[in-house]
């Protein structure tokens, strides 16, 4: 009986902790976006959701009390008929065979017997029950893990990248080993100091193509070279120290200014200051009382969208490397926002090379460069005034419904 139990009930414990886990999720993203849902009133669907996933979650915890409780019902009852056939024995028993003392006693120790039975059956159970977090523990350990930070006798010259080129040659990238390609042959170069705007629709591979700078996803086929050197030979902290990104969703730690501009604590307060002064922020945290050590809360929920961006800025202006991505860095701030960010990168990031994931237009008309994808393919690529010239650009039909919507007195100018 307990070898029948243990395999149901092994997956009913599985299958409650995989129904807990969209509570949690669904309650934690329920308490960080609780104003959107209030203005919106989709109170009432949000309530249907959480009661949705409760049901479901207590209906697996139901079987599998339902289940405890039908082992236990059957080693009771197993012992039970042990206790009473063995009593009955002695009853039936002449005399001279078995004593009267004896009788009580052995009922006792059958008893007795019965409850550490049922028990040590219970434990075992139990405890197998309690393996299968275990079991998810060593799935979570066989997952496999990035690159390693720091590769040996494979360090970048010191200063690298000098110039800044980017050369992409045959890049083809997918998320999952059996999942379809999200980048399909993807080869351009640009120029240290270029400026190259990304355009595309929506799931044309403009973000999959950053990832792969970053090596978040590692490339299925083709390579990344950067001034001369391929990035996949080179430790991911040499990597990443040397690229910045303003990302489309500003990410703020709790903390204070201070740690959010300079984690490391390598920069100076007047670098600080400046960076700030750079970016339009010094007025404001300068009539904080505590300036820099102004308190940041979660995610930043104490400032608003732009100033979060423009700290971003100020992050991105401290560390001052050769290649600076722009991620939809304006997507989500207003237009005066968005002037400041311009102004900035333009003046601070002249000699730069500046890779730029367009979300408005005119933000890519500036660039000596546009690449254009379209699911995951090269389709264009050249200065942008030479690719509005073409009749069939794809780009110029971009630009085209851009304006087209602006004129619209239904839509907002995005």
């Amino acid at each position: 009986m307990q070898k029948y139990f243990l395999n149901a009930s092994r997956e009913l414990t599985r299958l409650g902790s995989i129904t807990m886990a969209p509570i949690i999720l669904n309650f934690s993203e329920t308490l960080s976006g609780i104003t959107t849902i209030r203005a919106f009133h989709h109170q009432e669907r949000f309530k249907s959701t959480n009661a949705r996933l409760v049901n479901k979650n207590i209906s697996i915890e139901f079987h599998n009390i339902a289940a405890n409780e039908w082992l236990g019902f059957r080693i009771e009852s197993i012992g039970t008929m042990i206790i009473c056939s063995s009593a009955l024995l002695l009853v039936l028993l002449p005399k001279s065979i078995i004593q009267p003392e004896f009788v009580g006693l052995s009922l006792s120790y059958g008893l007795a017997l019965n409850d550490c039975l049922f028990y040590l059956v219970y434990c075992i159970c139990q405890i197998e029950q309690s393996m299968v977090a275990v079991e998810r523990i060593f799935q979570y350990c066989r997952i496999p893990s990035e690159a390693p930070l720091i590769l040996k006798n494979k360090y970048p010259e010191k200063g690298w990248p000098i110039q800044g080129s980017i050369s992409v040659e045959h890049l083809q990238l997918r998320y999952l080993p059996l999942a379809p390609l999200v980048l399909k042959d993807i080869t351009f170069s640009i120029n240290g100091g270029e400026k190259l705007g990304v355009v595309g629709r929506t799931g044309s591979g403009k973000s999959s193509l950053v990832l792969a700078l970053f090596r978040i996803v590692e490339p299925a086929a083709g390579k990344i070279i950067i001034d001369g050197i391929d990035i996949s030979i080179v430790g991911l902290n040499d990597l990443r120290s040397k690229l910045n990104i303003i990302p489309q969703e500003p990410t703020l730690f709790e903390g204070t200014i201070r740690d959010n501009l300079d984690p490391l604590g390598v920069h100076t307060d007047q670098e600080i200051w400046e960076s700030l002064e750079k970016c339009m922020l010094a007025d404001v945290i300068s009539q904080k009382e505590e300036k820099l050590d102004t308190l940041v809360a979660e995610k930043g929920e104490n400032w608003s969208m732009g100033q979060r961006q423009l700290i971003c800025l100020g992050r991105v202006l401290l560390r001052r490397s050769r290649i600076l991505i722009l991620d939809e860095a304006t997507a989500s701030v207003d237009t005066q926002t968005d002037l400041v960010l311009q102004n900035t990168m333009k003046t601070e990031f002249a000699d730069c090379t500046v890779i730029s994931i367009a979300h408005r237009i005119p933000t890519v008309m500036g660039c000596d460069k546009v690449l254009v994808l379209d699911a995951g393919q090269v389709k264009e690529f050249g200065p942008p005034t030479f690719l509005l010239e073409q009749p069939s650009s794809l780009f110029k039909s971009l630009v085209t419904e851009y304006c087209r919507r602006s004129r619209s007195p239904n839509n907002e100018v995005m």
